[in-house]
């Protein structure tokens, strides 16, 4: 059987790629790069939006990106059942492309935060997170400045009552709604997070724990068991 294929998508300004592209491989997957400019998913099984400023955060974090010729690809291969996470910059990507609804913001204390931060695990059935357990507690890297999840009253009673919460911090670090630290879609195959998991895969460096591998095993076990 050959190595699923996940694929990395790399805009101007993307920063953790090379980073996603490391813990694909480290699961045993195959790191397969995607060019924003490129009307073409390369066959993938599953897509990974990394972090970073896409370009260069102009109008909105995520509001150019939303309009590249792959997203034009990504965006109905999603809708399609296609297996997405974006962190970060992918988070208010998927948000700005409406493949996740409401939006992320300038974080309440209107600085940047660098931090390890704990969160817990609220929903482990989606093809990003199955290698958990309910309410399992992790540490995750955050690195953000506009990282602060809104949404409307309606649309936040929407994601408690089904169950979309997928992560949520354990001491807010940035005002988000609800201390929602990522969401999914209603299928359960498009979730976006705010904290890095790709930067906790690693004793030697990164976080002080591997427990972003967690996000990884996961979309290899979905993609082996689909």
């Amino acid at each position: 059987m050959s190595a699923a294929r996940v694929g990395v998508v790399t805009f101007p300004g993307t920063l953790d790629d090379q980073d996603a592209a490391r813990a694909v491989r480290l699961v045993g997957a195959e790191a397969v790069p995607l060019w924003h400019a490129d009307h073409d998913l390369r066959g993938v099984d599953a897509v990974f939006l990394p972090g970073g400023f896409s370009y260069g955060d102009y109008l909105r974090c995520g509001a150019i990106s939303r309009f590249a010729p792959l997203m034009e690809e990504l965006v109905p291969a999603a809708r399609a059942g296609l297996p997405v996470l974006g962190t970060c910059n992918g988070f208010q990507i998927l948000c700005e492309a409406h493949l996740l609804p409401g939006a992320l913001t300038r974080n309440g204390s209107l600085h940047y935060v660098c931090r390890d931060q704990r969160v817990r695990i609220e929903q482990p059935a989606t093809a990003w997170t199955n290698s958990f357990d309910q309410d399992q507690e992790i540490v995750l890297p955050i690195k953000h400045g506009e990282g602060r999840y809104v949404a409307s009253d309606d649309t936040l009673a929407a994601l408690e009552a089904g169950g979309h919460v997928v992560v949520r911090y354990l001491g807010n670090p940035n005002g988000s709604l609800n201390d929602i630290a990522g969401i999914r879609n209603e299928a359960g195959n498009v979730v976006g997070l705010m904290p890095h998991p790709e930067h906790a895969v690693e004793e030697l460096v990164g976080a002080p724990s591997t427990d972003g591998l967690g996000f990884f095993t996961s979309i290899l076990k979905n993609l082996v068991n689909a």
